[in-house]
């Protein structure tokens, strides 16, 4: 698996720099105005029944790739944009203009396309003689080249696909995060009351220093807590744009990353994107900065070395709480390349078969009248947080009652460093001296874990080493 994810990596870096080296703005042929019905042969079947072909090829036969043998060809409706070059060599059919249940990606050895196969425009693909198969984890159509697919040639390209005179309009497919399976991968979506991870707030679209191949962000549902990952190429005209600071909706293609093993939405262009609301859902914040020094008086500790391993955290004083899913905090051990501090406390969805996963962590309460200088210090790593999120919150108001958790008023401690997906998987991450000492009365401090809601992806964060201190 390592060797094949290099070579898809190695294909990826040579398919780029072609791109930057042949192709100019608008280095394109004048578009055809006149559209004439294609003539077809053979017998038509729906993009539902060709999968279903290579399924049974995989089961009775396990192949991972098949060759049409018969004259059969499919019906679709282009939802791929390469205009403003997010796209590239490859064109998105779904089945039907609205209410699609099957999408397949067409990999063809031309750029631009969307001159002559522009988005909602009607195409028949001729089968006979190509190959179905999983592209970067979405099913797709090419030319064989040994156990891979690949691109249709240009001198083939028009033996094989056919306009016809339609240009359909193209009704997204509302769908939330949770809803998300590899069924519905290459349709085109709407996602509603979304809006960028606020960590996320001020980058560009694919233009950071980080950015390699994809800028990768962090999506959000404010209606579920959800999150996704949203990818830009680096290649797109719009990679320097600042991404939209307010809530709203976004249509987009569901599709997959390049190594085919997390969830990806992908817009043609930013007018995809109808983040107008400025209201955003954020949580309120409990911010009393960083701390210049650390008081003697520990209020506060656990390494969780008493812990066992395996089972739920347990004892002095703190709250495991599953909000959503079956997955709680549990104490982990691992001596190996991602190392755990001793015992530790770990969470994650990755497997859970949970189409939700939100768990949480609680300490004692704290009364912050009876003592002043209180900072907080932990660590944290993760194995690829895949999409999911991990928040340290303050309460005020919460009565320790863990049925009256959700109902409770939770603010975001924002000083506390919190490990990032792009962190490297085995380090440890210092939180910073956190101040505590702008709270007044009593409270409780919490780790919220929101998983992105694909388990069979969905990463691990580990928590250790916490210490509150007082003068």
């Amino acid at each position: 698996m390592k060797n094949l994810k290099i070579y898809k990596l190695f294909i990826l870096i040579f398919a780029t720099t072609i791109a930057v080296s042949c192709v100019q703005d608008d280095d394109f042929d004048t578009p055809q105005i006149n559209v004439e019905a294609p003539e077809l042969h053979g017998t038509e079947i729906t993009l539902d029944a060709l999968k279903q072909l290579l399924v049974t090829e995989q089961t009775n036969n396990g192949n991972d790739l098949l060759t049409i043998e018969e004259d059969y060809y499919i019906t679709g409706y282009v939802i791929s944009n390469d205009e403003f070059g997010n796209f590239y060599e490859e064109i998105i059919l779904q089945d039907q203009p609205a209410n699609p249940t099957t999408g397949v990606k067409v990999l063809v050895d031309v750029n631009p396309l969307f001159i002559t196969y522009e988005f909602g425009r009607e195409v028949h693909i001729q089968l006979q003689g190509l190959t179905v198969g999983y592209d970067s984890g979405v099913l797709s159509l090419g030319i064989r080249n040994g156990n891979q697919v690949d691109q249709i040639g240009e001198a083939q390209m028009t033996d094989y696909l056919k306009r016809d005179v339609t240009v359909a309009e193209i009704t997204p497919l509302p769908m939330g995060i949770a809803d998300f399976t590899d069924d519905k991968t290459n349709l085109f979506i709407q996602l509603n009351d979304m809006q960028f991870f606020r960590d996320e707030l001020g980058k560009t679209f694919s233009a950071e220093e980080t950015d390699n191949f994809d800028g990768e962000r962090i999506l959000e549902s404010c209606a579920t807590g959800l999150t996704t990952t949203f990818s830009t190429s680096t290649f797109a005209d719009f990679k320097a744009v600042t991404l939209p600071s307010g809530k709203g909706s976004m249509n987009a293609i569901l599709t997959k990353n390049f190594f085919g093993d997390t969830f990806n939405v992908v817009v043609n262009s930013p007018n995809d994107i109808n983040f107008d609301d400025t209201n955003r859902c954020d949580p309120s914040e409990v911010d009393c900065g960083l701390a210049n020094s650390t008081g003697s008086n520990v209020l506060f500790e656990d390494f969780f070395e008493t812990q066992t391993t395996g089972e739920p955290i347990d004892g002095n004083g703190w709250t495991n709480y599953i909000e959503a899913g079956t997955r709680n905090w549990r104490a982990y051990f691992n001596s190996g390349t991602n190392a755990s501090l001793g015992v530790s406390a770990s969470i994650g969805s990755y497997q859970s078969g949970d189409d939700s996963s939100i768990a949480w962590l609680i300490t004692p309460q704290f009364d912050f009248d009876a003592q002043d200088g209180e900072t907080l210090n932990f660590k944290t790593s993760n194995s690829f947080s895949d999409g999911s999120t991990l928040e340290l919150l303050f309460s005020s108001d919460w009565d320790g009652n863990p049925d009256n958790i959700t109902s409770a008023t939770w603010d975001l401690v924002p000083e506390a460093y919190i490990v990032q997906d792009s962190d490297f998987y085995g380090d440890w991450f210092d939180s910073g001296n956190v101040s505590l000492d702008c709270i007044t009365g009593t409270g409780y401090i919490a780790l919220k874990y929101t998983g992105s809601g694909d388990p069979d992806f969905d990463g691990t964060y580990e928590f250790d080493e916490i210490v509150i201190n007082s003068n």
